[in-house]
């Protein structure tokens, strides 16, 4: 099981950004401020100083590969490692997917494009689908997945867990593209994401818990 593709792919995006960033910060007029941050309803509330802003997203990109480069090598469940690589794998190549669209966000004014709101909502989206899709795959582990105690421990709780954390995710990524492209009030949109993202990361929490109650021995 190797992740060394992505470890290329990772220093070729990081690389690739770099770049963009720099050539950026020569289009942009001196005391130029660029968005560092959306809210729910993918509008920037947050601003930086332009060489803060234009590589801010580099450094996530290098950091969160670092993170998720080392993630096999201390996971405890070795022998489950196999079963989770096509999750984790998603999980980075999602992750190497939004710093671009973050990257493009941020440097696009210095080139004449300013990209629509809506863009980071339909990318966080379209990564919940795929992390949906992968969620099933997965096996126990304390890194990669839903990782409840009571899904650590068993594996069918973990089975059970995460083939409902799949629709859910999946809904809920589809629902937040939809929600994204429709022309609704910012509050609204705001509040739908919200309360999508929470129940999406707290339901199959709840889900395994009660699961673990009603199968575990009397």
């Amino acid at each position: 099981m190797s992740f060394r593709p992505l470890i290329i792919a990772s220093a070729m995006v990081a690389g690739g950004m770099a770049l963009v960033s720099a050539v950026a910060l020569t289009r942009l007029p001196p005391g130029a401020m660029l968005p560092t941050h959306w809210n729910a309803a993918g509008e920037a509330d947050r601003f930086g100083e332009a060489g803060y802003a234009v590589f801010l997203p580099v450094v996530l990109t290098i950091a969160v590969s670092a993170i998720l480069a080392a993630t096999p090598r201390i996971e405890p469940l070795q022998k489950n490692l196999a079963g989770s690589a096509p999750l984790l794998r998603t999980v980075w190549a999602g992750c190497l997917a939004l710093f671009i669209g973050v990257e493009a966000m941020v440097a696009g004014p210095a080139f004449g494009w300013t990209p629509p709101g809506s863009l980071m909502l339909v990318a966080l989206g379209l990564f919940l689908i795929a992390i949906g899709n992968t969620l099933p795959k997965s096996r126990p582990g304390f890194f990669v997945g839903i990782r409840t105690p009571w899904a650590i421990i068993d594996t069918d709780n973990w089975i059970a867990t995460h083939r409902f954390g799949g629709w859910l995710f999946a809904g809920t990524g589809l629902g937040i593209v939809i929600v994204a492209l429709l022309p609704i009030d910012a509050e609204a949109r705001a509040g739908i994401v919200t309360t999508a993202l929470l129940s999406a990361a707290l339901t199959p929490v709840v889900f395994s818990y009660f699961r673990w109650r009603v199968t575990r021995p009397r």
